[in-house]
Formats: structure tokens, sequence, C-alpha cells
């Protein structure tokens, strides 16, 4: 708490503090930054050579709005002198970079499961599809045949020789992680109770859940098996258990996957919790699985740090345990709770996983060579989110929007719109955050307001949700209401969960093959770079 609201001191006062120090109000500062830019791009030379390692990341649901809004938090969480807007991040400093056509066969505005089949196994398909190409008949086990099962990189990577491993902050069977081994006619099947629930005739087919995919992938592929698993959802690959000494999962055939994982492969090791990841030495260990979380993994900002790794530190062990292999390795990162924090309309976290997505980028570009390793820093899809409101120099994002006050000067004037309310930066097109859903009262840093703390989605529970309003019209913000780490930013339309939105998303590349990022591309389009790049003839 302490650290939060000195947060909000620093932001609050941010503004003065870059009026106190504005370089930039210097015409020769903007003509000999950019003219130094311009030298070191044009001694930019693109790598040609094959890549024996590639890294994806994948920032679910990591828009422009979201990036370039996480940038500023990430300055402004740093002191910066002037104003936060002009901070990089590190995947800003990639030096290739594109944009991402996300529409899939059957959407507009996207799902995760047939964008990251897309970026992963090259194939834009369906709605909730995972690993299957678009002739597949959504939740029609009988309809998945050879033709349309589509390999991904990963698979690729694993028949040159190479080691594979997934790391993620969502549970391990969600959409992403799982587009990169399983074939699935629907995204909901992660346990044998999930294929139960949606799909009796599946479930008595016995067609195998995501989880148990992920086990027995080399059995299905006929491949090496997958050398790094790391995320949440234990409750996917445990059994009912009656006993209270165990961990308790949903799985109705009585299969513990985590102890089959320690079985089946040799070297192999399961972790649950941070103390025995770190402790985990890559001599030692082949097969490295980690499940730190029942469900999906907390929030960076909400996580026991006894209990569950960073993402930065999931990312730093994986790629212990893959460089040993001499022939390279694949390797997907996911920021996956970027999208649960804007489905639950929540922008301080989605933006604080975005700045710890970032710091993964950077472990990454600081710890691989350029000449040998391809990092791709992309997103499925975007959000909603939108920046808005001519708010000046160094203004707190998650605050109150300022104008600039008389001849472009500072101004700590609260702007007002037509009903005489303040109003934030950060909106959401839609969401849980709407005027109007208030219902009761509470007092709030010494003053009475509207307030409801709504169970939502049981998904997105771990957002504690907090919406300030009135029972009708746009609710009277103060600076401190929307500096309040669980508020909810007000949304246009009023939906439960916030959509994802529709527009181009952003790709940043480093390494061999990463000039041919360029222009607008469709997203199955990642995949041929990453296969170009590992040089395979498949």
């Amino acid at each position: 708490m302490l650290k939060w609201m000195l947060s909000v001191v620093l932001l609050l006062t941010h503004d003065f503090v870059f009026a106190a120090t504005n370089i930039e109000e210097n015409e020769e500062y903007w003509l000999k930054r950019e003219a130094e830019t311009l030298r070191r791009i044009e001694q930019q030379q693109p790598i040609t050579g094959r890549a024996k390692n590639v890294i994806v990341f994948i920032g679910d649901g990591m828009g422009i709005a979201t990036v370039t809004a996480a940038r500023i938090l990430a300055g402004q969480q740093t002191n910066s002198k002037l104003g936060g807007e002009e901070h990089e991040l590190a995947m800003d400093k990639l030096p290739w970079s594109a944009f991402s056509r996300t529409y899939s066969v059957n959407q507009q505005t996207s799902d995760s499961a047939p964008t990251a089949t897309a970026i992963l196994s090259g194939v834009k398909t369906k709605d909730g599809i995972i690993g299957l190409g678009p002739s597949i008949i959504p939740d029609d086990y009988k309809s998945v045949n050879a033709q349309n099962r589509v390999p991904s990189i990963l698979m690729l990577a694993k028949r040159m020789g190479k080691s594979a491993g997934i790391v993620t902050t969502t549970t391990l069977t969600h959409a992403t992680p799982a587009s990169a081994y399983a074939y699935s006619p629907s995204r909901g099947w992660e346990s044998d109770a999930n294929v139960f629930s949606e799909s009796r005739t599946a479930f008595r087919a016995g067609y195998p859940d995501i989880a148990r995919q992920l086990i027995e992938f080399s059995v299905t592929h006929k491949l090496p098996q997958i050398d790094v698993a790391l995320g949440g959802g234990w409750n996917k690959f445990l059994p009912k258990r009656a006993g209270k000494d165990e961990p308790t999962g949903e799985r109705l055939d009585n299969r513990d996957l985590t102890r089959e994982w320690t079985q089946r492969f040799e070297k192999a090791k399961y972790v649950s919790n941070r103390k025995d990841l770190l402790a985990v030495k890559a001599s030692e260990v082949d097969h490295l699985l980690g499940i730190f979380n029942k469900d999906q993994m907390e929030y960076s900002v909400d996580r026991d740090t006894n209990k569950e790794p960073s993402l930065v530190e999931m990312t730093a062990k994986a790629l212990e345990v893959l460089k040993k292999n001499q022939k390279g390795f694949f390797l997907m990162v996911e920021g996956g709770r970027i999208d649960h924090g804007h489905h639950a309309g929540n922008a301080y976290r989605a933006l604080t996983e975005c700045i710890e997505f970032d710091n993964a980028i950077r472990y990454a570009t600081e710890n691989t060579d350029a000449q040998d390793t391809l990092i791709i820093v992309t997103a499925d899809h975007s959000h909603t989110l939108t920046i808005s409101g001519y708010a000046q120099r160094g203004n707190p994002i998650l605050g109150l929007v300022r104008q600039p006050g008389t001849a472009g000067k500072l101004s700590d004037k609260i702007s007002e719109d037509k009903l005489r309310r303040p109003y934030t930066s950060l909106q959401y097109a839609n969401g849980p955050g709407y005027p109007g859903r208030s219902t009761m009262k509470k007092k709030f840093d010494g003053h009475e307001h509207e307030v409801e703390v709504p169970e939502g989605p049981k998904f997105f529970t771990h957002v504690p949700q907090k919406v300030y309003g009135v029972t009708s019209g746009r609710p009277r913000l103060s600076e401190v209401m929307a500096l309040d780490p669980d508020y909810l930013q007000e949304s246009s339309t009023p939906l439960e969960s916030e959509t994802h939105g529709g527009e181009d998303v952003p790709i940043f590349a480093r390494g061999p093959q990463a000039h041919l990022f360029r222009g607008v591309r469709e997203q199955n389009y990642i995949f041929q770079v990453m296969k170009h790049a590992f040089g395979s003839s498949e």
C-alpha cells in the first residue's frame, strides 16, 4: 500500500517536475535528436543468415494503445523528468517492425485461438479453433483429419532436433500456449471435464483434452517431448481428490498428469512454486514442467512472490534449459494477463502486465545473441482501450485529463466535459466500467460516493472490480479514484466483459531474417518468417 501511495504522489506531482526541467522547448533539441536517429538507422544492416534460435513473444491483447499507454506508465513510474511519453520500452528498441492484420476466417474481430494458430502454424482459421485449419467444423471432433491439422513452428523445431518451450502467465492449456502443441476443435476443451461438459460425444469417443495433449505430445506427434512448459492451471492436470493433503484438480479420468510428466521422461522435473523453480539446475533437468496456480497466474502487482515466479524468472529459467541444445531452440513467451486486465476493464493491471511482459523481452534481448537468435514481439489481437482528451505532457496516464493552460503552459486545472465532470485519458469503448452501474454508497477518500464492487465473471475474479459512478449519467471522478489500482475505466457501451479490438497490431523483431517484417502483413505471415529463419524445408 505504501509503495502504491508513493507512486500516486509521484504521478500527481509529475507535471510540475516536468515543467521545471523542460529541455524540449528548444528547436535544436528535436533536430539533433532525430538526425542522430537517422544516422543510426542508416548504419543498420539486416542479418541474413539462418536462426539457430527463435523466440516469439505474444502479448495477448497488446494493441497499439496498450503499448503506448504502458510506455508512458513505465516512464512515469521511473519518475522521468520529461513526462514519460519519451520513454522507450525494450520492444521499442527492436530494429524492424510491421503491422499484423488479425481478422480470422469467420471473425472481423478475432479471439485468441485463431490468431495464435495463425502466428504459430501459418494458417488463418475459425473462432475458437486450436491448431486446425479453416475446413474444420467448430466443436466437431469428427471433422478433425490429417488435412486440417496444421503443424506449429514448435513442431517443426522439434523435427529439426531443436529444443522447445512454452512460458505463459495464463493456464498452460489456454488458447495461445495450446496453439503451439495441440489440435482441438474447441479452445474450451482444456481438461477432460471441459470436454465432458461441452461435448458428451467427444468425451465418450476419448478425444484428448488439451492438457493431455501436452503430456502426450511425444506419442501423438512421434517427436521428442516439449522440453519446458511453465505457467498456471494445475486444475486441468490433476484429478479430483478426496484427500486434504494434495491439491485438487478437475480431471475425471483420475490421472495426475504432473506425475506422468516425471515418470514418462528422463531427467524430468515438476515444480509448483517459485522457490523450487529458482532452485532448478538446468544441467540436471531436460524436461521441466512448472505450474504455479490452480487457475491463471496472478497479475504481477498481486503476485505472492513466495508462491509464484515472475514472467522474467520463468523466461530466464526456460532459456537456461533450452540453451543446452547445441542445435538451438524455439521458445514462445506469452504475456497472457494483459488480455484479462482489459476484459475486466482495469487498465492499471493490463498496463502493468504489459510492462512485466516488456521486462521479459528485455531479459531475452540482453541474454541472447542477435546474430543467431530471432526475437519477434507481437500480439494476437487488440482491445478497445483508447487514449484521448488532449492531456498535457507529464499528466498521469491513469489520471484525470488536464489540458495545457494559457500559451501552452502546464496547468493544474482538471478538464471537464459538457456536464462539468472530470474525465480520464484512458477509456474503453465497451466493458464493465459503464456509468449507472453503481448501486451502493461507500466512503472513499473521506467522501461518500456511489460505488459497486460486482462479483463479475468467474474468469476475471483476479481483479477486485471497483466502479465509481452514479445511478445515471457520468461519475464525479477525483484523481484518487482514477488512480486507484482497482478502478475500472469508463466505457461507452455497457458489457459484462470488455471485448477485443479489431485493428492491426504491431510486430517488432531483431535477429536473423528480422528485416522481412516490413509493411502491413497478414498475421499468418509471422509463421513463414520463423520457418524461413530456421531454414525448414517443410
